[in-house]
């Protein structure tokens, strides 16, 4: 009876101090985990935060690895540790197959699927064996058009601006002010040169622009130069939220994958269809143009990895910080009106 007694004693005892040893970590790790997602447009906060989350993670893992040794034995805590990691593989291989993708979860790093899509959401996504699964309208183009396309990023992805020339020159802007309207250039080597309407009659992709309403993240509301719609081969597209999101991989011509993005999650606004090779023209919906007016290649099918098909807020956040993505990108300081 006494021993019985000894041994509970012994149990708890170790058990507080296990839970003393490791659970203000995880207190640590939630708190500045909100503070992160609170303060991330601030530079210096955002990398303080999430650096400090990082080690604090790495921290928590060794003190679990040691705790569990000290009260079970380590030959048992990494036995457990193992059968942990065989668990998280082995459902990580499922939703594979389940969900016909390689890449069955990703993270959203940008702010440019706002306001439908936040920065650090985590998505699920299904993968896509036929073109017909994706939501969007299909136009024809002839080979030598898609070559073009794909030959002439200049010609082809030119942008909508405000812009107002005087005896100086050209000023070009995003927003609208006094004095401004709104246009088409072209980005050749630097120099921006005014595109009329006659001029874009030759390229494949013809861009119609307009205005939008903004909200900045302080509050005031602003117009800014907006593509309005696409017309290729006669057929008009003036983009659709209803459409597919889907996430593809850059490549390493494109402008995101220069700027670090080596997959973008955004909306499809049209696809093209090559002789049944399939092109996706894509766009963030909190972006004022399609990724093609960027300088990105429009993704073949082949690129595309899934399609969004659930989204859990914040979740993601983690994996950014994991990964180094702790700043927070341009273009975050501003929602689209729609």
């Amino acid at each position: 009876m006494s021993t019985r007694k000894q041994g509970t004693a012994k149990n708890k005892k170790d058990n507080s101090r296990n839970g003393f040893t490791v659970w203000p970590i995880y207190v640590m790790i939630a708190i500045a985990l909100v503070l992160y997602v609170l303060l991330e447009r601030i530079e210096i906060f955002a990398i303080i935060l999430g650096v400090s989350i990082f080690f604090l993670i790495i921290i928590s893992i060794v003190l679990e690895v040691m705790s569990g040794g000290s009260s079970m034995g380590y030959k048992r805590s990494i036995i457990e540790i193992i059968i942990a990691i065989v668990i998280v593989v082995a459902f990580w291989y499922g939703l594979k197959v389940v969900l016909n993708t390689s890449n069955p979860v990703d993270v959203v790093p940008s702010c440019s699927m706002l306001p439908y899509l936040h920065r650090g959401d985590l998505i699920l996504l299904h993968g896509l064996s036929n073109v017909s699964q994706i939501k969007a309208p299909i136009i024809g183009v002839t080979s030598s058009q898609m070559a073009r396309v794909l030959s002439s990023p200049d010609s082809e992805s030119l942008s909508c601006v405000a812009y107002k020339t005087n005896s100086t020159g050209t000023y070009i802007r995003q927003t609208l002010a006094d004095g401004y309207k709104v246009g088409l250039i072209e980005d050749v080597n630097g120099v921006y040169h005014l595109v009329n309407s006659s001029e874009q009659s030759s390229n494949v992709i013809q861009y119609s622009c307009g205005t939008r309403e903004v909200r900045l993240s302080t509050g005031q509301i602003l117009n800014e130069a907006y593509t309005t719609g696409i017309t290729i081969n006669g057929v008009t597209v003036n983009g659709d939220r209803n459409n597919s999101i889907v996430v593809y991989a850059t490549r390493p011509e494109d402008l995101f994958y220069k700027e670090g993005d080596a997959y973008i999650v955004h909306r499809v606004y049209a696809i093209l269809n090559d002789s049944g090779r399939y092109f996706t023209l894509t766009k963030g919906d909190n972006n004022p143009g399609l990724d093609i007016q960027y300088g990105n290649y429009p993704a073949n099918f082949s690129e595309v990895s899934g399609k969004v098909i659930g989204v859990i807020p914040y979740l993601g956040y983690l994996k950014l910080i994991i990964s180094g993505n702790l700043v927070v990108p341009q273009g975050c300081n501003s929602t689209v009106i729609h």
